[in-house]
């Protein structure tokens, strides 16, 4: 904020001042735990998220850690909000639920108490272990195996800690091997190469025997690359799609495996293609400023850029009627290109040096085209320049933003502007039913 008391994006642009939920649900839905933003350190992020959560009501709160786990699918966020929760008097009803939804793999219940603990041990609290408890007892004998790791808070001690009350005696014998360490070992790619297997071998047979996860496969395809794996298996996998991973996932991926880019495009359509079409005419406007080349996590592996052309070929994907542009210093129309010939298009559609977005809406409205149905922009908020409303009233009949960062200040609250934060896609979901 500015000393005139009026609040500026990190670049200078007109933003606008959020009540706590709005805040929090923008600092949390795009949310890599710690992990620096481009105009935030992820320390203020986790510090602004702790502040906030006492000031909505405990129901937003806990159904926001819910949503970001099911819907953004974020795996630590969700667990720091549960534990702030735990520490509030009029929250801690909320815990258990919160955890038991939440903790969906049996790795975030050991996670959990990493966060719980990180300033040092101290006794769980009734709520956490009630919830926790009751997460635990969502798990089978393969899952629990495969995340029984030899680290500084294992599975056993979850369960010491928490004492879960077993359904049935068959509960009670899993339970038991696990105490005793027990548990048959998983037939998972981590498994087999600990123990010394060859990787190409292995790969290939998990691969044959379609026992490799979604996630397992695009996270591992430059292991099996550099290893020699026969691509025609890995192009099976794909045609048999790989669940819940998202598109921007798939254009990391073929910037490290660029030689098998047209598998990962057969595996990225086959992702979307259960998602039912979007009737009507849509406008899609892009940011490529310089700041959504940031990278999401140290890794450095997927940017906000990805995000956004992720989102970019979904609705590409579901509009017959679309028109693509993209902005920075100029408002760029981009050929209406599928896959990653779109995501290039957007990319190398100009320089990524400014975030002039009052300038590109008014160029599209100068265009005096038929109303749309929809205009979309997907980007990070931080403009130079401001919005003419009116403007954006007369492009289309619904208007939306989609935020894929988390840095505290936004612009597009207030009408007609709909705002969503986060980049899985659910976020077209939310877009259908808000037009239904």
């Amino acid at each position: 904020m500015n000393r005139s008391g009026q609040e500026k994006t990190y670049e200078g642009g007109k933003a606008v001042a959020l009540n706590p939920e709005q805040l929090l649900e923008r600092s949390v839905m795009s949310c890599l735990l710690w992990e620096k933003a481009f105009y935030e350190d992820g320390e203020e992020i986790v510090d602004r998220i702790r502040d906030i959560i006492p000031a909505c009501t405990p129901y937003f709160v806990a159904n926001l850690a819910v949503k970001a786990r099911k819907e953004m699918y974020l795996r630590h966020t969700p667990l720091l909000i549960a534990n702030y929760m735990a520490g509030l008097d009029d929250f801690k009803h909320y815990v258990p639920h919160v955890l038991e939804e939440i903790c969906d793999r049996p790795d975030q219940l050991t996670e959990f108490l990493a966060i719980y603990w990180m300033n040092g041990k101290v006794p769980i609290a009734a709520c956490i272990k009630r919830g926790l408890a009751a997460a635990f007892k969502h798990f089978n004998e393969y899952q629990l195996a495969k995340w029984n790791r030899d680290e500084p808070i294992k599975l056993r001690d979850v369960m010491f800690l928490t004492h879960p009350k077993p359904e049935n005696s068959e509960q009670a014998a899993l339970w038991k091997k696990l105490a005793n360490n027990d548990l048959e070992a998983p037939d998972t790619w981590e498994v087999a190469l600990s123990g010394g297997a060859d990787k190409k071998e292995t790969f290939e047979r998990l691969l044959r025997e379609k026992k490799l996860g979604g996630m397992a496969t695009i996270m591992n395809l430059r292991n099996m690359i550099e290893s020699g794996v026969e691509v025609e298996l890995i192009r099976q996998r794909m045609q048999a799609g790989l669940g819940r991973v998202l598109p921007f996932r798939f254009i990391t991926a073929a910037r490290y495996v660029p030689e098998i880019e047209d598998i990962l495009e057969i595996g990225m359509q086959k992702s979307i293609e259960n998602i039912e079409p979007m009737p009507g005419k849509t406008i899609l406007l892009v940011d490529v400023s310089g700041s959504m080349d940031w990278a999401l996590s140290k890794n450095g592996m997927t940017t906000k850029m990805d995000a956004a052309n992720g989102l970019a070929i979904l609705l590409r994907g579901l509009c017959a009627n679309i028109k693509i542009y993209s902005f920075s210093k100029k408002c760029i129309r981009i050929p209406n290109r599928s896959g990653f010939a779109l995501s290039d298009a957007i990319v190398n559609s100009q320089k990524h040096i400014s975030t002039c977005a009052g300038e590109a809406i008014k160029s599209i409205y100068n265009e005096k085209d038929e109303k749309a149905d929809r205009f979309i922009m997907i980007t990070d908020e931080q403009f130079q320049d401001n919005i003419d409303a009116s403007q954006v009233s007369a492009l289309a009949n619904n208007v939306y933003t989609i935020n894929v960062a988390s840095e505290s200040r936004g612009v597009t609250y207030n009408r007609p502007w709909i705002h969503i934060d986060g980049w899985s896609e659910k976020v077209v979901d939310f877009i259908k039913a808000s037009e239904e």
